[in-house]
């Protein structure tokens, strides 16, 4: 039986996983350390884009005197 809109909207959307789960086990004491430099260095990406995207939100709100 097809689903209404009504239901479609009462369903959560789940949160997209944007990065896949590596298998710890098989991975050494080294290899785990250089992977947590990896996932530092994502995290230092997308905080630095965090920070431009507030800097021109800030920029857009002075320009048109936004409380």
């Amino acid at each position: 039986m097809p689903r209404s809109d009504k239901e479609e909207e009462d369903v959560p959307l789940r949160k997209r996983i944007r990065l896949e789960k590596l298998v710890l086990d098989t991975l050494g004491v080294d290899e785990l350390r250089d992977y947590i430099d990896e996932l530092k260095g994502e995290i230092a990406r997308v905080e630095a884009d965090i920070g431009r995207k507030q800097s021109h939100r800030s920029a857009a709100d002075a320009f048109f005197k936004r409380p």
